[in-house]
């Protein structure tokens, strides 16, 4: 059963996130009601109770985070990170300084839990890599704007 821990970003989650190496599933519902879910890789805490994200301006996920505000990120990760986050949704930067297709959003939590199971534990998450040095260097700038603006939005 999941326990609500409230609206404040675990430490543990926070430090899996400054790590920059997670994948968050990002969940929305279409205007039709139809459910979406999109892996999000550029996401950075900003505080103890928001989170920032870039996103492409085109994809569905995007668009519906728009229009319903309200949105859902799972998050699984070495050493037992196991949450589910709650948000509202806003954009802060539209388009992104590192690149025109790329918007950043800020997510306002409103609920979090823990999905830790008391039968199993999460001793990794998604793992991923970089297709390409150009891949590298985009994601690094991405993060590093989101770095800034958490310290200045």
């Amino acid at each position: 059963m999941a326990k609500h821990v409230g609206v404040k970003l675990p430490e543990d989650l926070v430090n899996l996130l400054k790590r920059k190496k997670t994948v968050a599933i990002l969940a929305t519902f279409s205007e039709k009601g139809v459910p979406n879910t999109t892996p999000v890789q550029c996401i950075y805490p900003k505080g103890d109770e928001s989170l920032l994200l870039t996103i492409h301006k085109e994809h569905t996920g995007y668009k519906n985070m728009v229009w319903q505000k309200k949105i859902m990120l799972c998050f699984l990760g070495e050493g037992n990170v196991a949450y589910s986050v709650l948000g509202r949704a806003g954009v802060v930067r539209a388009p992104s300084m590192v690149h025109p297709l790329m918007n950043v959003v800020r997510i306002d939590t409103i609920d979090i839990k823990s999905d830790r199971s008391i039968l199993t534990r999460v001793d990794q998450g998604v793992l991923w890599s970089y297709t390409a040095a150009e891949a590298e260097e985009l994601i690094s700038s991405l993060f590093k704007e989101l770095e800034d603006l958490a310290k200045t939005l």
